[in-house]
């Protein structure tokens, strides 16, 4: 069976947008053998286009057009459900290149939001905005969100993402987030939908147990978690599932497409 592959990128091919030991050679085995592969990421602080000018500044064989972002897909979702409507954006980091379409309010606009969206987060996420976010949904503003991780691992260790304030914002607006990013099913079907393949036939590959790899199990993916980023000794007995295989890297990953190809 020829198997398609759905590559998280930060924590897996890249931690600060280093390359990781092995990474960028696994992903040329992978083009020389024609695997089809989009890289799927809940990254918020850049758009599309700068994500494959790095990856592919740092020597992998990557295009715009193979990467999936969560942004991306929240302002495609914003378009379809909520075509028109004002939103109040909470993130940090530059993607106004990925929300094309979308009515950003400015950061003196106390006018009532329809939504209130929030990314990644940052030093951007103090006090004052939260409080902000909070007023516009206590006016009735929807809240979505681009993903709902709790950190990332940066070079200088495990930094606090915002799934954390989220289900502060949720608890005390007494509402709950559509999330749009990974683990949603929503995602996993665009990505794959991307691929033209089916999800018995694909495999996900991530650092977060959760998000990456028992949400994609969930939707019928094959679960790839590599013990790489995020990934902590225990991070598998306090995890809601057990992963379909477990590598020490993405460079092991060809080895794996090898033995399961083999296995039929």
């Amino acid at each position: 069976m020829r198997r398609a592959v759905l590559i998280d990128i930060d924590g897996v091919l890249t931690v600060s947008w280093e390359p990781l030991p092995g990474a960028v050679e696994a992903m040329e085995r992978l083009r020389e053998r024609g695997v089809p592969l989009a890289l799927v990421t809940n990254t918020t602080a850049r758009t599309r286009e700068s994500i494959a000018a790095t990856l592919s500044g740092a020597g992998f064989p990557v295009i715009e057009d193979e990467i999936l972002t969560a942004p991306a897909a929240t302002a495609a979702h914003l378009a379809r459900h909520f075509p028109g409507a004002r939103c109040l954006l909470l993130n940090s980091g530059d993607i106004a290149g990925d929300l094309e379409g979308v009515t950003v309010m400015g950061p003196e606009d106390d006018t009532p939001a329809d939504v209130v969206v929030v990314g990644g987060a940052g030093p951007e996420f103090g006090y004052a905005a939260l409080n902000r976010a909070f007023a516009h949904l206590q006016r009735g503003a929807r809240l979505v969100a681009m993903h709902r991780n709790l950190y990332w691992r940066t070079e200088a260790g495990l930094q606090l993402d915002s799934g954390a304030l989220l289900t502060g914002l949720e608890l005390a607006a007494g509402t709950e987030a559509e999330v749009l990013g990974k683990p949603s099913a929503a995602f996993f079907a665009t990505a794959l939908a991307r691929l033209g393949a089916d999800p018995a036939g694909t495999l996900m590959v991530g650092d977060d147990i959760e998000s990456d790899v028992l949400a994609a199990q969930r939707q019928g993916l094959t679960g790839v978690l590599v013990r790489t980023g995020k990934y902590r000794p225990g991070t598998i007995r306090g995890a809601s599932g057990t992963p379909d295989h477990v590598l020490d890297s993405f460079a092991d990953l060809p080895g794996l497409l090898d033995r399961l190809e083999a296995d039929g």
